[in-house]
C-alpha cells in the first residue's frame, strides 16, 4: 500500500485489491524479497488465483471487472503497468490480454526497502506524472468556463449541470436582470465558488448552510429584487417544499425574493411540470428569450414586498 501511495495513485486504489494486485504482477509472495521478483505478464484470471492462493483471498469471480476497470485501468494509466507489451494490438476479448509491471518501475521497485529507495522513487517521480495529477489536469480541462458580469472567467466542475449554471449567468441574467448583481453560484466541486456574504448581510441574510443555497443567486439593485435560481438537469425545481424553503431561508432579506427554475430544455421541463410551484418563474435555456409565468398576479416581480 505505501507504495501505491507514493505513486501518487487515488484513493479509489489505495485499498487492498490494488495492493494485492501489485504483488501478483511481480509475484511477491510474503517470504518474497523486492530485490529479487520476477515480472511476468499475467492476465486477470492469474492475478485472482495469486490473491487466493498465495495471500489466502479468495475474490468472486463476479469481481474481475472491478480488478479490471478500478485497478488495472489506473495502473496503466499511471505507468506502473503495460497493456499486452508482447501484441499492443491484442483484441480486448482476447483471452491472453495481460499486464506487466513496466521496466522503469521495476527497476525503482526493486530499491523498495533499501537506504536508495527515497532517492529512487524521487527520480521516478521527478520523470513522471501521477495518476492523481493526470487526473487533475483533466478534470481541470474539462472545467465549464463561464464568463462574470464583471469580464472575469468562473471555471465550474464538469458536466450539464453546470453548464446550465452557465447558461443562467450569461444568458438569462442579461435579459431579464441586465446589470444585476452576482452574490451566489453553487458548484459541485466546491458549494460557494461565488459567495458575496457581505452583501447578503447587506441585504439583512445570514447563511448558515451553504448546502440550502440554490445554484445562482443574483441581487437586482435597481429594482431591489433577489433573484434565486435552481437550475435542474436531473432533480431539484422549485416545487412546493423548496418554494417554502428558500422563503425561511431568505426570509429577512429587504430584497424582494423571486424564484427561477432553470431548465436546459422544455423536453426536461416536462417531466417537472406539475412539480413547480405557483408564484415562481421557469426559464429554458433552449429558448433563452422566454420565461414562463406560473401564476399569480405579478410576472417576474416579487410578492409581500
Amino acid at each position: 500500500m505505501e507504495i501505491i501511495v507514493a505513486l501518487g495513485f487515488p484513493r479509489g486504489q489505495q485499498n487492498e485489491r490494488s495492493a494485492l494486485s501489485l504483488l501478483a504482477l511481480v509475484q511477491l509472495r510474503e517470504d518474497g524479497s523486492w530485490q529479487k521478483f520476477s515480472n511476468p505478464k499475467l492476465g486477470i484470471r492469474a492475478i485472482l488465483d495469486f490473491c487466493r492462493n498465495d495471500y489466502g483471498k479468495p475474490y468472486a469471480e463476479n469481481s474481475r471487472e472491478s480488478f479490471r476497470k478500478e485497478t488495472m485501468h489506473q495502473f496503466v494509466a499511471g505507468g506502473l503497468a503495460l497493456q499486452n507489451p508482447d501484441e499492443p494490438g491484442r483484441a480486448p476479448n482476447s483471452p491472453k490480454w495481460c499486464y506487466q509491471i513496466a521496466p522503469d518501475v521495476k527497476i525503482m521497485l526493486e530499491s523498495y526497502g533499501t537506504a536508495v529507495w527515497d532517492n529512487a522513487i524521487a527520480t521516478y517521480l521527478a520523470k513522471s506524472v501521477t495518476l492523481a495529477e493526470k487526473y487533475k489536469w483533466e478534470r481541470e480541462m474539462n472545467r465549464v468556463p463561464c464568463i462574470l458580469p464583471s469580464g472575469e472567467t468562473l471555471r465550474l466542475s464538469p458536466g450539464s449541470h453546470s453548464e446550465l449554471i452557465r447558461d443562467v449567468i450569461e444568458q438569462f441574467a442579461p435579459r431579464f436582470v441586465p446589470g444585476a448583481r452576482l452574490v451566489y453560484v453553487g458548484d459541485t466541486g466546491n458549494k460557494g465558488v461565488v459567495f458575496d456574504e457581505d452583501h447578503l448581510a447587506r441585504l439583512g441574510v445570514v447563511i448558515h448552510e451553504r448546502g440550502k443555497m440554490p445554484d445562482v443567486v443574483m441581487h437586482d439593485e435597481k429594482r431591489d429584487w433577489l433573484i434565486l435560481v435552481e437550475s435542474v438537469t436531473s432533480v431539484g425545481p422549485v416545487d412546493g417544499k423548496r418554494h417554502a424553503e428558500l422563503l425561511h431561508i431568505f426570509a429577512t432579506s429587504r430584497a424582494g425574493p423571486i424564484f427561477v427554475t432553470a431548465f436546459p430544455n422544455r423536453s426536461l421541463m416536462a417531466r417537472f411540470l406539475t412539480d413547480i410551484a405557483w408564484e415562481t418563474e421557469v426559464w429554458v435555456a433552449d429558448n433563452p428569450s422566454h420565461l414562463i409565468h406560473f401564476n399569480g398576479k405579478r410576472f417576474l416581480g416579487p410578492y409581500g414586498k
